[in-house]
């Protein structure tokens, strides 16, 4: 190499050492950077009004790291000029569903809360079947707030397991979330051998597809039949155009204030079928709510009226 070629190629180097410095500091920059409170009240408010999350003050260090991502995606390097975006028409049009899937938090796993699967198997289901109900017309389940689809698949594997037990049962569910990009995770219906290893053994074989190349398994087409999604916010005035029987809300009401949940919870009895059932999450309560439900097991109940 000349002496041309090396000063060329020193100089080059040079210049690929300086873009690096600049990106390295903006990224420092990035996260050196706090929210001031003035953003977070506007965010704060936004976030509840719009998807009924409580979002007080000791959250605000959680919501600026989850913010993140998008100032990086956006390659925004303050969260003023993300709050002002947000609040821009342009960004009411375009980032509103993004902040949705940033906010909410997707915890779930199949079969959990192992006891509501006990109760469903050995006395919701029997009490529905004696009175008729999947005989004639499906039985109608709602899992709301599905996340990736962990719970309205094990509510398919339960339903597929009573119906080679009595003859003639069918059903259908129904599964919702705010989140599109988390709906679109649970319609994919793959999953990875960890969450996989929560299923019983003969439900896997009977149910799910392997991978040949990646350690990653698929529902089957007739049990992924069964399940229909649905885009829905909580906040909004929404309607089920079937009543159903059995509703599944758990561990999703815990983010919202105590007005909002008494409010959502009227909303779902009037979505209950007199008899159906209501299950919520062992960290909910419905204690002081005057509802037309009784209880029948620990977050467990049924509509009376």
């Amino acid at each position: 190499m000349n002496k041309d070629s090396r000063h060329a190629a020193s100089e080059s180097q040079g210049l690929d050492r300086e873009a690096l410095d600049r990106t390295m500091a903006k990224t420092m920059n990035l996260f050196r950077a706090e929210m001031g409170d003035g953003e977070f009240r506007r965010f704060s408010e936004l976030i509840q009004s719009e998807f009924g999350i409580k979002m007080p003050p000791t959250k605000k260090v959680l919501l600026q790291s989850r913010f993140q991502k998008r100032l990086r995606a956006l390659g925004m390097h303050s969260y003023k000029e993300y709050c002002d975006y947000v609040f821009s028409d342009e960004g009411r049009e375009r980032e509103r569903s993004h902040l949705v899937d940033v906010v909410t938090t997707n915890t779930t796993h199949f079969f959990r809360e192992p006891k509501h699967w006990e109760i469903m198997n050995t006395m919701v289901l029997p009490e529905l079947w004696g009175r008729g109900v999947g005989q004639g017309r499906p039985l109608r389940l709602w899992s709301a707030g599905c996340s990736s689809g962990e719970e309205p698949y094990t509510l398919a594997m339960v339903m597929a397991e009573f119906a080679t037990r009595v003859s003639g049962f069918d059903f259908a569910i129904l599964a919702t979330d705010i989140s599109r990009e988390i709906l679109q995770k649970a319609m994919r219906a793959v999953y990875s051998m960890e969450k996989v290893d929560e299923i019983p053994q003969t439900m896997r074989k009977r149910y799910l597809l392997k991978s040949k190349t990646k350690p990653l398994f698929k529902i089957d087409a007739p049990l992924r039949s069964k399940v229909s999604f649905q885009q829905l916010n909580f906040m909004e005035d929404f309607r089920i155009q079937e009543a159903q029987d059995i509703i599944f809300c758990r561990n999703v009401v815990i983010y919202f204030d105590r007005d909002t949940q008494v409010v959502l919870f009227n909303k779902f009895c009037n979505h209950i079928k007199t008899g159906g059932y209501l299950f919520i999450g062992h960290s909910e309560s419905l204690s002081g709510m005057r509802l037309p439900l009784r209880q029948i097991a620990p977050t467990v109940f049924q509509k009376i009226g």
